[in-house]
Order: C-alpha cells, then structure tokens, then sequence
C-alpha cells in the first residue's frame, strides 16, 4: 500500500522539526560555516530524510507536496517567528559577547565553541591588529562575529550617530 499524500505532509513536517532542532543544538557556528564535509553531510542528510518524508510513494506528487511542505512550514515559521520576540529568542537564539573592552569572555567562546583563530581572524577582517583594539566582539545568530573597535585605536572614523549607539548592545549572553 502506497503511503498517502496527507501521510508524507505529516512525515515531511516531522523531518523539518526534527532537523530544526538539531541545527539549532549544534550552535550558530555550525551554520554559518560550511566546509566541504558540511556540503557532503547536507546532500547525504537530505537524500537520507527523503524516504522517511515521502514513504514508498515515490510520486512525482509526492515529491511535489513534500517539498511545498518544507517551503510553507518555512515560511508560516518565519511569520510566527517575526511576529512573537520572545518565541524567535527561544527558537533561535540571541548574540553572544565574545569581547568587551578588549577582553575575551572565554566562557562564551567555549560555550559557542569558537576558538582564538576564529575570534582573530574576524578581527582582522575588520581592519584591527590585536584583541586590545576591540571595543565588542560578538557571536551572531548567523554565526558571524561582528567587531567594533574602540576609537582611539580603530583604522576607521566612526560617525558621531554610530558611537552613541554602539553603547547598548541588547540582550547579549
């Protein structure tokens, strides 16, 4: 017997949950950079979850309404995401403070499991030499790290508006 369309909406949906989840478990680092082993995990992921969503019904049907299923539980998760705060910190998570006034939180970077290279070379990537130059480092939710140096020490004018805002970082770990 052939499973049933309202079968693979429900087996696709349980898929979507459970993998959801366990990117969210693995961290924002493990999103934002992918490696060629992260491309070949995520092919061989998607093609492993393919049976459980869709069954024995290997109709093009099938395929079709499992896929409409991932892109429409996606986007009313987004929805309800940008609609409650509360709920999209507690899905996704909030920035983590990596740096504050040149010094390092090495419990966050062990929490968030960055390393001292990771951290340097996103301050290097923001024209600073040295960890003393960095004003706030942060961990954010798309596994990036912003840098902002302190001013006397940073390459770059920052304008007058930008200052008084850096100030307060919200909800920072």
């Amino acid at each position: 017997m052939q499973t049933s369309l309202l079968e693979v909406i429900l087996r696709t949906a349980a898929i979507y949950g459970t993998l959801y989840v366990s990117l969210r478990l693995l961290g924002k680092r493990e999103v934002s950079q992918f490696t060629p082993f992260d491309l070949i995990l995520l092919l061989t992921l998607s093609n492993a979850v393919q049976n459980a969503m869709v069954g024995d019904n290997t109709t093009l049907g099938a395929g079709i309404l499992a896929a409409m299923t991932l892109l429409v539980l996606n986007f009313f998760l987004e929805r309800l995401l940008a609609g409650n705060l509360g709920l999209r910190h507690w899905l996704e998570g909030v920035p983590t403070l990596l740096v504050r006034h040149g010094k390092v939180e090495w419990r966050a970077m062990k929490r968030e499991r960055v390393d001292m290279e990771v951290l340097m070379t996103a301050v290097r990537e923001h024209g600073l030499d040295e960890l003393h130059q960095v004003d706030l480092a942060v961990l954010e939710l798309d596994g990036s790290i912003s840098v902002i140096g302190d001013q006397e020490s940073s390459k770059f004018k920052i304008p007058q508006k930008v200052r008084r805002r850096r100030a307060h970082v919200p909800r920072l770990r």
